[in-house]
Formats: C-alpha cells, structure tokens, sequence
C-alpha cells in the first residue's frame, strides 16, 4: 500500500471536495446591524424613540406587558410606566389591541420599551365623555378648597367641582367633603383646555333642574311673565320668573326660572339705582327679550312692557308746542327738562342768558325742534313775566 505524505492527503482532500478544504472558497464575512437592516429594507420597521406603534397584547402579568409589535419586534410595558397606567391595564386582556409610545428602542434583553401614557388618557378622557354624554353619576373625592370651589378625583383624575354646582345643601360646607366621597355629573369634558368640571347639583337637584331645563325651553321670547324680585343690585334687579310647564304626566306645573332686568331696561327715565323702583319680594310683570345661553338665564324688561315714548313724540310734542315741565338736571352746555315720562329735552345754554335755573324747578317751554330718532328736544324758555306781544 502506498503512503500518502500530509501533503498528498491534503491535495486529495482538495479534489473530493472535503469539509477542510477552505482555500478556494471565499469567507463570507459578518454582516453589521446596518447592513442587517440594509438588506431587510421593507422587511423589518425598527421603531425610534419618540414613534407612536400599534400592537397585540400577547402576554399579561401583574408588573408587565408584553406586546407583539410585528416584523418580530416585541415591546414590554414596566416598571413606573405600568403603575401609571395600571388603571387601564387593568381593563385590558391578552390579545387587545393598544397603541403605546415607544420610550427606549431596546432593552436588557432586546425589547423596546413602552409607554401607555397617551392611551391611558385617552381612554380616561373617552370614559368621562362616554359619562356626560349618557348623564351617567360618577363618585368624586375632596382633595382641597381653593377661590373658585372643590379639587375632587375622579376615577383617579383631577377636576373640579365649582360652588355653584353645588346643592344649598352644602352652601357654607363645601369644606367639609374634603376626603369624602359624594355622587356628581360630568358638565363639561374638554381635552384641549384640559378642563374636567363636574356637578354635585346635577345629582341631588336632578329633578328640580329638570323642570327648570323644562321651563326654560318653554319660554317664549316676546312673551310676558309674571315673577318675584328676587335679588336687588346697582346694576339690576334678579327675578324669578313663573313659567307654566307641562310635566311627565302631561298635567301643568310651574317651572321657576332666573332672569336679570339691566338697569337699562327698568325704565324709560334715567334709572339712578333699581332700589329706587323694586325691592326683594315684589312681585312683577316682565317681558322676556332672549335667553342667555351661557348662564340658562333670561335677560328680562320692565320698560318694554309700554311703547317707547319717542316713537310717537311728534304727536304730543310738535314744533311750536308750549308746556311746563321740570327741570331735572343743570350742566354747563344748558338745562335739561322733563317732558314726560322717559323724555327729556335740552335748553341751550346759548338760551338761557338771563336765566337762572334750579333743578327741581317749574318752567314754561316752547319745543323748536324734535328729532325721534336721535331721541333728542330742543326747547327755548317762554318768559312769562310779560305779555307775550312784548316777546
């Protein structure tokens, strides 16, 4: 038998195509992560920080979330990250779909790290519209007083509770809820402005505020109503007003409704202050001129309750009549007198040379021009003290 020496063996070895044999066989070299993804371009979308990603809950524990994100990427939920969110883990199961923003591109073992920060809100704020839109009660929490009225939690989110929306229950001891827990209404839900109020009212006054809500749609703008003077200030007077409703059971009922008359609309004089004309408790006609949107409040008159006495001022006082009246107020550019009710008219001071007027005196007038529109007399004084021929 003949020997093969090492160098023999080798070269047959090259020639069978042996396993050894290295030396005509280009070494495919590794490849780096960039060429990895180069290649896989289309393949495999590696999420950056900051990127909103969308995912299938595949496993559920009690400190974590593992979430499939495809093109074998998975995604974890930890940490600080589920404790914020454990609210709204808690209503999740494997195989929900959620969305989460991604916080780290990998982890300790490869995973990209979550958060569920923007869903969580998201969801709360779906959860307190869902609320308002159903009238749906919730449970609020006291935290602290502040100017405007209570800082409550709400299914473990900040809001707030303003003094008007509580019930006269609690007028004066609001501050005693802080840390109880008592029924409320979502009023307004506003993600932009970040505005979450609620309403203890809405609850414990439902009915009494559901016969307002009727009464108020039940107002007819033009119409008169009777009601009583309820609150009496420099720029007002508050009424309730008596609207007639038709209940549930389609049987009529009074509805009460508030109402603000503007010291403008009192009278047609000059209004100096409403004390001057009602107190609290009167009780008057009013005509309605709109509703406030705002406030579901009405914006009320007394004075629309006769016609406006310009509007027919030329029948009574044409160019040329002569009257008496008072005069009512004295300013440097002349003297203004009473003609009646709710009109007042101007005696130049150019007119009044030799005159001394006094507000509270009685003098004999002669109108020279009247102009309705504009709302405005002009008057000359008639001197009695001689024989008109002598004028």
């Amino acid at each position: 038998m003949q020997k093969l020496n090492s160098h023999d063996t080798i070269s047959q070895s090259k020639k069978k195509g042996n396993i050894f044999d290295m030396t005509d066989k280009p070494v495919k070299k590794l490849q780096t992560m960039e060429e990895l993804l180069t290649a896989n371009a289309g393949k495999i979308v590696i999420p950056k920080k900051g990127d909103t990603v969308s995912g299938v809950i595949v496993e559920k524990s009690k400190k974590n979330l593992i979430i499939d994100l495809g093109s074998k990427t998975e995604g974890i939920v930890s940490d600080k990250e589920f404790e914020f969110a454990i609210d709204f883990v808690k209503e999740l199961k494997e195989g929900d779909e959620v969305k989460a923003i991604v916080i780290s591109t990998d982890n300790d073992k490869g995973q990209v790290v979550l958060s569920l920060k923007g869903a969580a809100s998201d969801a709360k704020w779906e959860y307190f519209e869902e609320a308002m839109e159903k009238d749906q009660e919730l449970e609020a929490k006291g935290i602290e007083m502040n100017r405007g009225g209570l800082i409550v939690l709400v299914n473990g989110v900040r809001a707030f509770v303003p003094s008007s929306q509580f019930s006269r229950k609690y007028m004066g001891k609001i501050q005693n809820l802080k840390g109880v827990a008592f029924p409320v209404k979502a009023i307004e839900v506003d993600r932009e402005k970040n505005r979450l109020i609620f309403s203890e009212r809405h609850v414990s006054e439902a009915k009494e505020l559901a016969q307002k809500d009727l009464a108020i749609s039940s107002v007819e703008e033009g119409k008169i109503y009777e009601g009583v003077v309820s609150g009496v200030m420099h720029f007002g007077l508050f009424v309730t007003v008596e609207v007639l409703v038709k209940d549930a059971d389609k049987k009529d009922s009074i509805g009460y409704v508030e109402g603000l008359i503007h010291i403008s609309e009192i009278s047609w004089e000059k209004v100096n202050h409403p004390k001057d004309y009602h107190k609290i408790g009167d009780r008057i006609k009013v005509k309605v001129l709109g509703v406030d949107e705002k406030t579901n409040k009405l914006n009320l008159s007394i004075k629309q309750l006769d016609a406006d006495p310009w509007e027919s001022i030329e029948e009574r006082y044409g160019v040329g009549t002569t009257f008496t009246g008072e005069v009512t107020r004295v300013e440097a550019f002349g003297a203004f007198i009473n003609v009646e009710k709710g009109v007042d008219a101007l005696i130049h001071a150019s007119k009044l040379e030799g005159f001394d007027l006094k507000v509270g005196e009685k003098v004999t007038v002669n109108v020279e021009n009247v102009v309705p529109e504009q709302r405005r007399m002009s008057l000359s004084i008639v001197d009695t003290s001689m024989p008109i021929a002598y004028k």
